[in-house]
């Protein structure tokens, strides 16, 4: 049974959403203390967590980015904000998916499973292929963590979806369909935004452990990894 955490201040809808999920096996709870989000988040150890913008004391932002430092685990975002640059900036701030308000639950279901079974389910990356290695980068996968001459650093599970896509097929061309099939379920629901911040953060990533202007845009066409980091 899969736990999520709602974090939404609108008490009504919170409900609603839980027990919406209680129906479809979920053991879903929701936020009692807005103060307290990162120690109710470590006390309750869930596999989702649905967060809204517009809370007390501080916002969905700030509270994703706590979560980010303690857990990798899928966060969608369930918000009135319907700005472009707010989708960017909660994506940025380490969303995975980005809902806005008024929404049917029908849609948040399909979205929440969706995620579940890349990260647990059918879809994730089985056991015996956990580590994958080209040319001195690894890309851990059981862990969402990449390396490169002894420097790591932690993925999203997007970023990382993304990375591994791209490096699967390194020194090719992926098309943006293919990039979105990899790491969406649903792709009209994907707003085509959603995709570029996430391979600009996943460059970032890559900067991160040494490797610079490795992922390149093929206007047009979609994205390409090359191996620019190799070394004589």
């Amino acid at each position: 049974m899969y736990k999520i955490y709602v974090v939404e201040d609108d008490r009504k809808m919170a409900s609603i959403i839980c027990q919406y999920f209680k129906k479809y096996g979920y053991d879903a709870h929701y936020a009692e203390d807005f103060d307290c989000v990162k120690q109710e988040f470590i006390q309750y150890r869930p596999d989702l967590v649905i967060l809204d913008i517009n809370l007390p004391s501080f916002d969905g932002f700030y509270w994703c980015r706590q979560i980010r430092g303690l857990s990798n685990i899928p966060i969608i975002f369930l918000s009135a904000r319907s700005g472009e640059m707010d989708q960017v900036f909660a994506i940025e701030n380490g969303g995975d998916d980005y809902i806005t308000k008024p929404f049917h639950l029908e849609v948040l279901l399909a979205k929440v499973k969706g995620v579940i079974r890349r990260t647990y389910g059918d879809y994730a990356i089985p056991s015996d292929h956990n580590v994958f290695e080209m040319d001195g980068l690894f890309l851990y996968r059981d862990k969402n963590i990449i390396e490169y001459n002894g420097e790591k650093t932690e993925c999203s599970p997007k970023e990382f979806r993304l990375l591994d896509c791209l490096a699967k097929k390194a020194d090719k061309i992926v098309s943006r369909d293919k990039l979105l099939e990899a790491i969406w379920d649903e792709i009209d629901l994907v707003d085509d935004n959603t995709l570029n911040v996430n391979i600009r953060r996943a460059r970032k990533r890559l900067d991160e452990i040494g490797i610079h202007d490795a992922i390149q845009t093929m206007r047009g066409q979609g994205y390409m990894l090359k191996k620019s980091w190799r070394r004589p």
